[in-house]
Parts: structure tokens; sequence; C-alpha cells
């Protein structure tokens, strides 16, 4: 049966959408599939030489550049998911001749359209999906460079099927029914432009590629890597994404050393679902880099917004030797070594492309932290107003759960006819042999909760939390609070804006104030940080019960302290909380001063 891409018994013409990576897939199928002896390109005869030899650097990354006469540059990207450069790769390791038969022009204009998303040719064949195009396909206006480029391909194939049995044709769906129309009548052509330039080969800036690449440069990575490695990528650009999530979340945390996070399975499962639903509303089947990292600011905040746009851009074979100058590219712009920005006209990318902004509060350059630190201020320093009103309202809930529970006063009993606050089962199986069930009987609540302590950490290491202080309420819907932290000055965000990570605290609400509980020679007591801070809650508290958050039960020197000074513990373990709560809580920033409030949201990230 006669495919719809036959110009003759010999050519045959395989349309693709320039820079999509499910075509290469589709393509490479065909090239491998048939016994072509002639794979002819759009793409004009004097990009032959440095085209194949950007292929044999591959996977090295590189752009294949020809100056123009007024200094822009057009550029074919040497790009393994393009699909003319991974036929051309092919038809170089099989040995099948090339034929580039685009006519040379002396200035490129290229052609710019929307296409429906090529994902969806894994479940629809190349034909299909070339024959629901063409009702949209503009037709070259009369004399136009495309009208002439598409007549003088057509009578090119003509020239080649003089020589050759099979012939394959890679050109762009845009030119497809417009050189089998010119093929057919044998239309008129005109000679080729004598270009301004050869084409000469540059390496690309790896921090530039997304702007070279058609895929994400580590979905790119991961296509080339199973290609070495003779593993399918039929599924390649959704493994792709998600992959990067699972990559741009180990950077995440590695970055900011967060051992308790809520970027689980579960919140990736939402956050794809989020995705998806945002790339149908924008009519696509896979989503842009635009729409992982918007969902990705709202899901985890700025912080893993960032790390998953550099986990995008992670290209690991950009970083090998090439011998290749390199440029630095932007938005249809590149940078030179002389630091000169030229115009770029990509030949292989015809789908439209908007750029848009997304605001990100990224993380400050070494220079400007020592800048920072060197001009901070010791003796003038304030908390930031929104996180106070995250751990007050912590502080207010664990006080409330500190009325409802008293496990240390529970009375065991045996079970007659009540279960009264509900079975014990820590005594019921240590009298098991006996068969007795025992109940637990809390008695009522008497007093209030007047200080809470929370301990994030057993045992902590008193050099990973040398900053140990005492602040004082502004107003009196605050808490004084006492606290030993990481050291500030490691972690500067902005002019005056610092970040620490608490290892345990002390409220009191109401607030009074208190002498400074690290200098106060009254708690000596303690050894350790913990034993310290549980002293001085012990020492102050006007109530008889002290609620301590912690990871694990009390330790018998904290009940002993207590004892000592007439206290009561009430326990409540840490895991009640979920892990991006109690994070989100130990988390704070300092600032400078309260002047520095009125721009700090400018540098705080929410992470």
């Amino acid at each position: 049966m006669k495919s719809i891409f036959s110009l003759s018994e010999k050519i045959e013409i395989l349309p693709v959408v320039h820079g999509s990576g499910n075509f290469t897939r589709t393509i490479r199928g065909k090239i491998l599939a048939s016994a072509c002896d002639c794979l002819a390109v759009s793409l004009p005869p004097e990009f032959q030489s440095t085209l194949e030899a950007g292929i044999q650097k591959l996977p090295y990354i590189s752009l294949s550049c020809q100056r123009e006469e007024d200094g822009s540059i057009n550029y074919a990207p040497i790009d393994p998911c393009q699909p003319v450069i991974a036929g051309l790769r092919i038809a170089v390791q099989e040995g099948i001749h090339r034929a580039y038969i685009d006519r040379s022009v002396a200035r490129w204009e290229g052609a710019q359209a929307f296409f429906p998303d090529a994902f969806a040719l894994s479940g629809l064949s190349h034909e299909k999906y070339c024959a629901a195009l063409l009702p949209a396909l503009p037709r070259p206006a009369p004399d136009s460079q495309q009208d002439k480029r598409v007549c003088w391909m057509a009578y090119q194939l003509h020239q080649l099927e003089i020589n050759h049995k099979k012939i394959l044709f890679i050109c762009s769906v845009l030119d497809w029914p417009w050189v089998k129309e010119a093929y057919d009548e044998r239309r008129k052509y005109t000679q080729p432009e004598a270009p301004v330039a050869a084409p000469e080969l540059f390496g690309v800036e790896p921090d530039s590629l997304f702007f070279a690449l058609s895929e994400f440069p580590y979905a790119t990575y991961l296509f080339e890597k199973r290609r070495e490695e003779l593993k399918s990528d039929r599924d390649f650009s959704l493994d792709g994404i998600k992959e990067i999530l699972l990559k741009g979340r180990d950077i995440f945390l590695d970055k900011h050393k967060k051992r308790f996070h809520n970027l689980s399975s579960q919140t990736f499962q939402i956050y794809l679902q989020y995705v998806r639903n945002l790339s149908l509303m924008e009519n696509r089947l896979t989503p842009d880099l635009y729409t992982l990292a918007t969902t990705a600011k709202q899901i985890g905040g700025d912080a893993f917004a960032l790390a998953l746009l550099e986990a995008a851009r992670t290209y690991p074979y950009q970083e090998q030797e090439s011998g290749l100058e390199t440029l630095e590219l932007g938005i249809d712009q590149a940078v030179f070594g002389d630091d000169q920005a030229v115009a770029m006209k990509n030949r292989l990318l015809e789908t439209s492309v908007e750029w848009r902004n997304l605001n990100l509060k990224k993380e400050p350059e070494p220079d400007k932290q020592e800048k920072w630190k060197y001009t901070w201020n010791p003796y003038g320093q304030c908390s930031w107003p929104p996180e106070d009103e995250v751990i007050e309202s912590f502080h207010t809930h664990v006080r409330e759960q500190s009325k409802l529970i008293c496990n240390d006063l529970a009375r065991p009993e045996k079970f007659t006819s009540s279960v009264k606050d509900g079975i014990d089962m820590r005594e019921t199986l240590r009298n098991w042999h006996k068969g007795d069930i025992y109940v637990k009987e809390i008695p009522p609540s008497r007093g209030g909760v007047e200080i809470v302590v929370f301990l994030f950490e057993m045992e902590p290491d008193p050099k990973q939390y040398p900053w140990r202080q005492t602040w004082y309420a502004e107003h009196n819907e605050e808490s004084t609070l006492c606290f030993y932290a990481t050291d500030y000055g490691n972690k500067l965000q902005g002019p005056g804006i610092a970040q620490a990570v608490y290892g345990g605290c002390m409220m009191i609400f109401p607030p009074r104030p208190i002498p400074n509980i690290w200098d106060d020679p009254r708690i000596h007591r303690g050894e350790t940080l913990e034993e310290k801070l549980l002293e001085a809650a012990f020492f102050h508290s006007r109530e008889k019960r002290v609620t301590v958050v912690s990871p694990g039960l009390p330790l018998p020197n904290w009940r002993r302290l207590a004892r000592q000074l007439g206290k009561q513990i009430i326990h409540i373990p840490l895991k009640r909380f979920s892990n991006q709560t109690i994070e989100k809580v130990r988390r704070f920033h300092i600032l400078n001063g309260k002047e520095v409030r009125l721009f700090a949201n400018r540098f705080i990230q929410d992470i």
C-alpha cells in the first residue's frame, strides 16, 4: 500500500516537527526499518562538514553557526533529540549517503507555528498526525524564501532519484505538502544564493543549554544515556519529568540540609495531578518548564522550584572537553568570547515559544553574604512577624493539647465494669499471665500550662547549636522565648536578614521578663543544652506542670530535675506532628533591626 508520504517509487518524505524528541523516535524507527541508500535533509550543503563533525562529538552539544551580512547568525543545533540530527547520526553510522538539498540563502527567514503536542505520537500514527495538520498549514507566498526553497528541494529530489534506489527525505512538516506539490508539478526553481560565510562549529556553555536544546537538558541526557545502555526510550519524555522531580528533591534537601520535608511520594502524586491539569488547560499533553516550575513553587516554595530548575538544566555530558570555542546563549541571542551579543536564528526550531516571567527568590552569592556579614550589627536583632504567627499558633495548639492529655498522671486499675479513659495496654500486657485487663483513669486537669519546651533533637551537639539567646515579647500576644539554635551568621539571605534553625526552645505565655537563662547563675544543675533549658522551665514556671515536646520519652535526668524543683512533666511526642510542620517551625529568620521588616519579604524564601 502506497504511503501518503511517497513522492515516487524511490522517494519517501518524512515530515517532522523540529525539536521534538517524540518525532526523533519515530524517524529513527523508520530509517532503521527501511533499506534506503540515501538520506536527504532540508539543510544547505555548506552545513555538511560542520554538522557531521559535531555529530562525531555527540553527546557533547555543539552548534553549526553561519554568519549573515547584518552580523546576525543562523545556526543548526547538534542535538540528539532533533529528528534531523538523529537521522544524520544513523546515516553516518550505517554508511548511508547523505544529501543536503535545501537552498542556500544569504539571509535565513524562519517560520513559526503552533503544533499539537507531539506526545500524541505515542498513540497515533505518524501519517495520521501529519494528515491532521494539513488543513492548517499555510501555503508559501509566491516568490517568498520558503517558496523558492520548496521548489529547489523538489528539483534536488528529482536529481537524486537518478542515482539512488531508495531515498528518505527529512523535512519540516510546514514544507512537506508544498515539496510534494512542486515535485509533482515540476515547478521552476531559482538558483541558490551565495552564503556570506561558511558555517563554523562552536560549543555551548552548560548553563545556557536551555536555549540550544529542544527538550529539557536533563531529559536529553536521559535519552542519550538510554541509547548508550540499549534501553527503551518509549516514555522518555514522561520519565524525564519524573527523574527531574526526584533529582530536584535531592538537590533541595542537600542544599538546605533538611531532615524533614513534605516532598513525599504522596506530595509528588498531587504535584503531577496539578501539572496535568495545568497542561490540559493550555491544550498540552506534556508540561513545559514554566508549568513545572510554577507548580514546584506552589508545592515546595521558591527553594524547591529553583532546585527543580537546576535539575532540569543538568547535562553531565557537556562537562567533557571538546576543543571548541564556547558561546553563551540567551533568548534569540548569544555572547561570544569578545562579550559581544549577536542575534541568533535557529534553523531547526519552528514551534512558537512564549517566554514568561516567574518570580523566584534565589540564594545570594557568597561575596554578597560576606558583605552582609561584615555590616551586621550584633546589638540590633528582631524576629520576622509572619514566622512569629506560625510558632505562636503551634505553641497555642500544644498548650491546648496539654490540657487534654496527662499521660504521666494516669492511674491503671483492673477492669470491672467500665473502660473509663481507655485500656492501658502496657499494664495489660505486663499482667497478661494473670488474665486481667487493666484500664486507665486520667484525673481531671487542675491548673494551666504556662511554659512549653520544644526539644527537636535528643542529646544535641553543642557545636551545632552555638547561638543561645532569650527574646522578649513585643506585645501581649507573643511569648517570651528562650532557645538554642544554629549560627545565623552562616546563613545570610539578604542585607540584615539571616536564617537559623532551632535545636530547642522554651516559650512562656502570658509573656513576662526573665533574666537571660544562659547567663543566670541560678540555672546551674543542667549539664547539656536540653537539661539547661528544662531546668530554666522548671525554675520559672508558676504552674505545677510543664509541657515537654520531644522525639523520645523524658529521660531520668529530666524527671529528677522536675522533682527537685517541684514540677511535673506533661510529655507530648514530637512525632504527633507532621514532619513539614516541625520543619516549618524550626527554621526562622533574624532581622538586623525592625526597619529591615519593610523589605525582608524580597529576600526571604518560602521553603
